[in-house]
């Protein structure tokens, strides 16, 4: 039998669904799961792109651009700038979501061998697309302790060597939650600066901030500006996961004229998802005001209810839909297939995502998971709960 690539080999699995069969026996066996390991919400996607769906009034779903529809980019570009930065139309190029725009970008700015600095933990995919573009992710710990701030700058210059080439943020953050000060990214574009690194900004949350923060993004930051991209999705924004529509954003020009190359050879982002997204623009504020509140209650109610478990240390997250703890137990690994094989608590069971597989140190994130509050109150309420009794009685508890 013919012998599967290198690269597929040492293709990362996904740390969010790599339990998914264990959930789908606990379902059959009749036990309730809820849903805390993937950041798919429960919230509506806005009735505009709905009914631009529905109102199609298309006889052909024809290529678009393969930069992406015109009208699209131009209304991404007055979206930008009623978020106070200055983008172009041309400056875009709308994706098959964040991902593919990660990919594209990584493809386009490093070389196979080179490196790239992330703190740790980070979006846990950002290893597959290293290794699709056959790059090394470095990674700067950040600490649970001080809730996941931006490690010390002296921590990035350590790890800096002549194959670096670029350092990846996500603010504010998946899986932490955390986001980064305005301070804080200033110190980042000094050392972007210093090194001539790009800069890659993950900024998918943006709407998503909590407890009167308000983001700051890096297409904002002087001096850096043919350094940075952007990049941007529809999914969490919108809750329109499913739309697998993205965006790179640079004032880079050869960065822009190379990713479009990649783009031409995938021929065009999805034509139905960008109708849907172009239409997702015309969101109300008050849908966002709505959205924003419903998260702070889910977060208040999963964070605090956590905290109040002996021996769980959670963050209270600043923005995004994310926590990290850190729990009382062997390995979170062995734990999360447990609570899905052998624990129940009044029918119903968790499901998380253990958070090693979101560090690039092996050995880190051994006693922790990433939650998601993306489910409504009640089922939050029962989670937590659920959680609190399975430490009671789980063998491996410390």
């Amino acid at each position: 039998m013919p012998i599967i690539s290198i690269k597929g080999i040492n293709m990362p699995e996904s740390p969010i669904r790599k339990l998914v069969p264990f959930a789908e026996t606990a379902k059959k066996a009749g036990k309730h799961v809820f849903h805390l390991n993937i950041g798919q919400p429960d919230i509506d996607s806005p009735k505009v792109a709905i009914d631009a769906l529905k109102d199609i009034g298309r006889t052909v779903i024809e290529y678009s651009h393969s930069a992406g529809f015109e009208s699209y980019r131009e209304g991404l570009s007055k979206y930008y700038k009623k978020n106070g930065m200055d983008v172009n139309a041309e400056e875009i190029i709308i994706t098959t979501g964040g991902s593919e725009a990660l990919v594209f970008g990584f493809m386009t700015c490093f070389n196979p061998g080179d490196e790239v600095i992330i703190p740790e933990p980070f979006y846990a995919n950002y290893n597959g697309f290293a290794q699709m573009a056959g790059i090394n992710i470095v990674p700067v710990t950040a600490s649970i302790e001080d809730g996941f701030a931006l490690p010390p700058i002296e921590e990035f210059e350590k790890k800096i060597t002549p194959k670096t080439k670029g350092i990846v943020i996500c603010n504010p953050g998946n899986p932490t939650g955390y986001l980064y000060a305005q301070d804080e990214l200033k110190k980042l574009a000094e050392i972007v600066k210093k090194k001539d690194l790009f800069l890659f900004a993950d900024e998918v949350y943006r709407e998503f901030c909590y407890d009167n923060n308000s983001p700051f993004s890096v297409l904002n930051l002087e001096g850096i500006e043919e350094n940075v991209i952007l990049i941007d999705s529809v999914s969490k924004r919108y809750s329109m996961c499913g739309a697998r529509i993205g965006a790179l954003i640079t004032r880079n020009k050869e960065v822009l004229k190379t990713v479009l190359k990649f783009a031409q050879a995938r021929l065009s982002p999805p034509t139905l998802a960008q109708i849907a997204s172009e239409a997702a623009l015309n969101t109300p504020d008050s849908y966002f005001t709505d959205v924003v509140n419903e998260y702070v209650e889910r977060r208040n109610i999963l964070v605090d209810g956590l905290n109040k478990i002996p021996g769980v240390i959670c963050p209270k997250p600043k923005g995004a839909f994310y926590c990290i703890a850190q729990l009382p137990i062997d390995d979170a690994d062995l734990f999360c297939k447990w609570l899905l094989e052998d624990f129940e608590y009044n029918g119903d069971t968790i499901m998380m995502a253990p958070a090693s597989g979101f560090y690039a140190t092996k050995g880190l994130g051994k006693t922790q998971v990433r939650l998601a509050y993306v489910l409504e109150k009640d089922a939050l309420k029962k989670s937590v709960k659920c959680l609190e009794e399975a430490l009671k009685i789980y063998p491996g508890r410390k």
